[in-house]
């Protein structure tokens, strides 16, 4: 076993865990580590396109208070509005802040930075759309990326790129470090640390068709789940109405706020129909419900009826190649369009999860409604603050992973400079080291390839866009099997280094766990809201279901999951019916 120590430990190199380290390491006093599956400059931050939103008022008049209303309307008012407040005031200044580290923002003709309007931002609380969105033409997330790495390295942060983490040691509520798995070598590591920041992403991979990097499994929010501790809200999970037609591959929602239109075969700008106001920049989760329903309507194009079309031909040449370049590339590449001359086939795709490890607004991890786990903060994708309730706004990702990523960093080397290092219990790495002897050394028949296809496929065809108790049921026994093959999974490759066999199959147990606990919370909510549709309850219900679903693991009863709530932070914004 190798073993090592540090005051804080970052899992997660992509936007959250790099600003949590970033600012933990602006503390002195304590020492900090980043842990990554990847590395750093690899992370899933990259892939984002569009823009940070903020209410900088660079290109029209714009407040704080406008972009936390949409956040909280976006979020159909489960979004918790002391979350939302912090994060539409403190945005404005870490947009800046990352200005003056580097970042290369696009520029007006003024100098100031460049502004776009994005799905769901408004001015005047709604009466029309408003340039919001910050942005480094189509490629704002790898600039994030790149600026925060650098400015991790010039802060003498510590990086082991290539670590899979198999493990959190909590003992009496208590994190005292994680367990990690040296994918170059085989070997595994005990890392002691005085407080923990998990920021390792989201999940999309359960799902056939997605957006989301082969990385993005939902590793921690299972481990988290496996102690018996709750996931939050896993029921929303977002469907970005553009991806690339079969493949999934994002374009950006930038491209509507540059003037593309939605249309179906006959050339009709169809959101017209669902969302008379704000047409294309309608919140995600309505626009990829019109697309649903167009195409399942028979409007849909190409031979199987199964795309619609992003229209940018009307569009300069410098404007789609100029601000939007990668989307260019994309289309010309994967699909052999170009988006100059003709429209681009798109349909929603597997994007985002809402929910996630449940935390207060400082990152500390929740093991109930209200008592935390000690020196354990989490941020980003794989945590739930709630920010984004049940639907997430453009460009709300980049800035929840600023906000919160430092705060949570902050939060963290607070708490480990007061704390002490306390005596690991025996055996720390034991459960790691099982698991892995059992899938290397076992002699089980099912193959790890075979349930992953198996359940990305009924992942899409049952707990996706649309949803009914007869769906969501079947999945529900569907998983139950999938859980039971997956014991009986062995890996046929025993070698030590860079076993990616076995990773695969690791990552498999950690898809089941998180899928599981979502079409649980997903079956038991009984209302439409946000990006939860159900067709068998297509109404928003305030009465009984303004509340967070927190799923816990029944660890006595494999494959049962056990359903508690927590209340929503109620604010200055009163929840209303959602029209756009």
């Amino acid at each position: 076993m190798q073993h090592h120590r540090y005051d804080v430990i970052v899992v997660g190199a992509g936007g959250s865990g790099l600003m949590a380290s970033l600012y933990a390491a602006k503390n002195k006093n304590v020492s900090v580590a980043v842990i990554s599956k990847l590395y750093p400059t690899r992370s899933h931050t990259g892939a984002a396109q569009g823009g940070v939103g903020a209410a900088l008022g660079n290109v029209s008049e714009d407040h704080w208070e406008w972009h936390m209303y949409d956040t909280v309307k976006g979020g159909d008012y489960l979004a918790d509005q002391d979350a939302a407040e912090i994060f539409a005031k403190d945005i404005i200044d870490a947009v800046y802040e990352l200005e003056h580290m580097g970042l290369p923002f696009s520029r007006l003709p003024n100098g100031k930075i460049a502004q776009r309007k994005f799905g769901g931002h408004t001015k005047e609380f709604g009466k029309a759309a408003v340039e919001r969105a910050c942005y480094a033409v189509d490629r704002t997330g790898h600039m994030i990326l790149q600026t925060l790495y650098q400015q991790n390295v010039k802060a003498g942060t510590t990086f082991f790129n290539e670590f899979q983490v198999l493990d959190l040691i909590i003992e009496d509520g208590v994190c005292r470090g994680v367990v990690a798995y040296e994918i170059s070598t085989g070997e595994v590591h005990v890392f002691q640390a005085k407080s923990v920041v998990l920021a390792a992403g989201g999940y999309g991979r359960v799902f056939k068709i997605t957006s989301n990097a082969l990385s993005l499994t939902g590793d921690l929010m299972s481990i988290y789940y496996r102690k018996g501790l709750p996931l939050e809200d896993l029921e929303f999970y977002q469907f970005h109405p553009t991806g690339i037609a079969k493949l999934g591959i994002l374009i950006t929602e930038g491209a509507r706020g540059e003037g593309g239109i939605l249309r179906n075969d006959s050339g009709e700008r169809f959101m017209e129909r669902y969302a008379p106001s704000i047409k294309d920049l309608a919140p995600r989760d309505i626009v990829s419900r019109a697309i649903y329903m167009e195409l399942r309507e028979g409007r849909g194009a190409g031979k199987d009826k199964d795309y619609l079309l992003l229209d940018l031909t009307h569009l300069p040449r410098d404007v789609i190649e100029g601000r939007l370049p990668d989307i260019t590339d994309f289309s010309r590449t994967y699909l052999g369009v170009d988006p100059v001359t003709a429209p681009v086939p798109i349909q929603p795709t597997a994007h985002y999860a809402m929910g996630g490890i449940p935390t207060t607004v400082d990152g500390e991890c929740l093991a109930n409604s209200s008592t935390t786990v000690r020196g354990l903060y989490a941020a980003g994708e794989v945590a739930c603050v709630s920010l984004h309730g049940a639907n997430r706004l453009g460009t709300n990702s980049l800035g929840d992973l600023i906000v919160f990523g430092k705060r949570a960093g902050i939060a963290a080397a607070r708490y480990a400079q007061d704390a002490q290092f306390e005596d690991l219990p025996a055996r720390a790495d034991g459960a790691a080291l099982d698991e892995i002897e059992r899938l290397k050394s076992g002699h089980g028949t099912e193959n790890a390839a075979r349930i992953r296809k198996e359940l990305q496929e009924t992942m899409m065809d049952n707990v996706s866009i649309y949803r009914t108790d007869e769906t969501m049921s079947r999945q529900v026994e569907i998983l139950k099997e999938l859980q039971a093959r997956y014991r009986n999974v062995s890996v046929t490759d025993t070698s030590t280094k860079y076993n990616t066999e076995l990773m695969e199959a690791m990552e498999l147990g950690y898809m089941l766990d998180v899928a599981e606990a979502m079409t649980a919370s997903a079956l038991n909510r009984k209302e439409s809201r946000g990006a939860h549709a159900r067709e068998d309850f297509p109404d928003r219900d305030d009465e009984n279901w303004l509340k967070h679903t927190m799923a816990y693991r029944d660890l006595s009863r494999p494959g049962e999951v056990n359903i508690g709530y927590k209340n929503v932070v109620l604010g200055k914004f009163e929840p209303k019916p959602r029209v756009y």
